[in-house]
């Protein structure tokens, strides 16, 4: 009796092994072929496929929008440049038409007093016209000497101590556009005690 039961046990095991291969193929383990592979499985790849191209398509759309954004708004970006610029050099024009006419004055026909006043002129006519843009003389002449908007050139002897580490003579000004410093003045330094 031992026998056969043990006889039974491995018939038994046997078809164990052969039902675990059946229910492995049809779970999609193990090495099954494309018939054994249920439709709901197949229907599920599709839509991700699917779903995978859509989403590499949208990007490739929003990259196509963003590259273009990009490319307008800096076309966009010089021409606003060339406008201010155009604005700026349509404002100078008449100062430099009176520059001309100076420039074309002979000592006969007028007198050095008359160009010199001409001069000035037109000088008070650029400096509105680019302080109406923006810019800023620094007025330089007796004010404490400041390394961030002053380079000193040379340097003096003060008379007063209350003097020292002040501007005395401007030899180039110094400019500011919109709150940025372009150039600063070039200046001579007292000192006290030098």
């Amino acid at each position: 009796m031992t026998d056969r039961s043990d006889e039974q046990q491995a018939s038994d095991d046997t078809a164990g092994f052969a039902d675990d291969g059946a229910s492995e193929a049809q779970t999609g383990g193990g090495a099954a072929t494309d018939a054994e592979i249920p439709a709901v499985s197949r229907a599920g790849s599709d839509a991700a496929a699917t779903e995978l191209q859509a989403l590499r398509e949208r990007y490739l759309r929003l990259a196509a929008e963003y590259d273009n954004y990009r490319k307008r708004t800096e076309k966009e970006r010089v021409e606003s440049w060339g406008r201010a610029q155009a604005q700026l050099v349509h404002q100078l024009l008449d100062a430099l038409d009176d520059l001309q006419r100076v420039a074309h004055f002979t000592t006969e026909t007028v007198s050095a007093q008359a160009l010199l006043e001409g001069v000035r002129m037109v000088e008070r006519k650029l400096t509105r016209v680019l302080e109406s843009a923006g810019l800023e003389v620094l007025d330089a002449s007796g004010q404490a000497f400041d390394p961030a908007v002053h380079e000193a050139i040379v340097t003096a002897a003060a008379e007063r101590e209350e003097d020292d580490d002040s501007v005395g003579e401007v030899f180039q000004k110094g400019y500011r556009f919109k709150g940025d410093l372009l150039r600063p003045a070039r200046v001579q330094v007292r000192k006290f005690g030098v």
